[in-house]
Order: structure tokens, then C-alpha cells, then sequence
């Protein structure tokens, strides 16, 4: 799942107001008004940071998969 539906998903499950969650985390209470509400997608950086820090989710970069064969060096 995508870090924006995961966010999303956080929000709606923590039975929390928007406000409470702009308030908490520092984010502006219109800039996740209007991501929750799907009109607008979520920055990355510090607004998806300080939201998945505030929901306790680590972003983490992914892992690439091996590839076969020869290793370019």
C-alpha cells in the first residue's frame, strides 16, 4: 500500500479530529484537511514525515531486488 493510503488509513482509524492531528503533529490544519479529503496529495518531506511520525510509521527506502546474472561495476 502506498504511503498516502497508508496515512489516510491512520487518520480514519485513529478516531481523531483533523484538528487534533494538525494540532499534535504540526501539520496545518488545511493542508491535511484537504489531503484527507483527497483534494490534494500529500507532499513528501516534512508533511508526510511529520505525519507518519505522529501515527508512529517508519519510512524506510525500498529494497531492491537482486538482479541475475553479471554485477556491473
Amino acid at each position: 500500500m502506498a504511503l498516502p493510503q497508508q496515512l489516510k488509513e491512520a487518520i480514519q482509524k485513529s478516531g481523531l479530529t483533523v484538528y487534533r492531528i494538525s494540532k499534535d503533529s504540526g501539520v496545518p490544519q488545511p493542508t491535511l484537511q484537504r489531503f484527507v479529503s483527497g483534494e490534494r496529495d500529500i507532499r513528501l518531506g516534512q508533511t508526510a514525515d511529520k505525519l507518519a511520525a505522529y501515527f508512529g510509521m517508519r519510512l524506510t527506502r525500498p529494497i531492491r531486488p537482486k538482479t541475475k546474472g553479471r554485477v556491473r561495476k
